[in-house]
């Protein structure tokens, strides 16, 4: 399985960093998650069916554009 790699994301007032890496989910082909580095944002995404990128878990609130950036990250 991959590594954790750090990870950025945009927010509304700064960037939040942290670090993203794959788990297993048996429902989906491959499933990342964040964890910003001071742990106040936890995200899940997978990759669908159709093959888009999905937030399928974390925490509220959230803006949706980070799942496109997450998924742009992932090597």
């Amino acid at each position: 399985m991959e590594q954790q790699i750090e990870a950025t994301l945009t927010g509304t007032d700064n960037t939040i960093e942290g670090t993203l890496q794959p788990i297993l989910n048996s429902k989906y082909s491959s499933t990342y998650e964040f964890m910003s580095i001071d742990e106040t944002l936890h995200l899940v995404i997978a990759k669908d069916a159709d093959g888009d990128w999905i937030r399928i878990a974390g925490t509220e609130p959230y803006l949706s554009s980070w799942v496109d950036e997450l998924a742009e990250q992932i090597i």
